[in-house]
């Protein structure tokens, strides 16, 4: 199991929110797949949440819950990625939500295990930009700002590029990612196969597969091979 989230090329998020059967579920996590995360916009709970987590222990696969609601934070995750959207227009996606949690649940938590990950959400049709009034109408340059906000400024060990549904313009990702020096660069959104896998292992440092693994699991899965080998 490997929890060194600087060494992760790959990562398959699941929504709890999401129907995935046992063996669609088993091909996922026997994949070779650097980590399971799970996460999701709207529909997660604590009872979903606990329930997917269960299904996927049962493999050697670092499973880590990117928390999206306070009250679905659930104990048994490897590593607990909390994301800080930094163009979000609603100051709750930035601080409020986590100091609100951090109040109830801080004197409570292992900070050993909580990664704070700087969002960029850049597709303004998703859920995600409409939960959050992102500003999606950004160029290259100031893309590159968030990394460098993300990076010098708030020292994020994780900087997460967000498509969500659609691929995105992976020229503006790779000066991103060029822009870091210690955070590491993830990727998400619209890679359905081994193609636009390796368009955007080339452009981030860790690529994130998620839709695709409802959509079209046999794609999903050949993802794992084409930026792993």
């Amino acid at each position: 199991m490997n929890l060194d989230i600087s060494r992760w090329r790959h990562v398959f998020k699941l929504d709890p929110d999401r129907e995935i059967g046992d063996e669609a579920l088993d091909r996922v996590c026997l994949s070779g797949t650097d980590a399971i995360m799970v996460g999701g916009s709207t529909g997660v709970t604590f009872d979903n949440t606990v329930e997917l987590l269960a299904r996927v222990r049962r493999y050697e696969v670092a499973c880590v819950l990117e928390v999206s609601d306070e009250e679905a934070i659930v104990p048994g995750f490897d590593l607990y990625m909390i994301p800080v959207v930094l163009n979000a227009a609603r100051a709750e996606w930035v601080t409020g939500r986590h100091q609100r949690a951090i109040r109830d649940y801080g004197a409570m938590l292992d900070w050993s295990l909580v990664v704070p990950e700087g969002y960029v959400v850049l597709n303004a049709s998703s859920t995600v930009a409409q939960l959050t009034e992102a500003d999606t109408e950004l160029g290259d340059k100031d893309v590159a700002a968030y990394a460098r906000l993300a990076d010098k400024l708030l020292r994020l060990p994780v900087l997460y590029i967000e498509y969500s549904g659609s691929f995105g313009d992976m020229a503006l990702v790779k000066r991103a990612a060029a822009s870091l020096q210690q955070a590491r660069l993830f990727y998400g959104g619209g890679i359905d196969g081994p193609e636009r896998a390796r368009l955007a292992a080339d452009a981030a440092h860790t690529i994130v597969v998620g839709n695709a693994v409802y959509d079209d699991l046999a794609g999903a899965l050949a993802t794992v091979a084409a930026v792993k080998g």
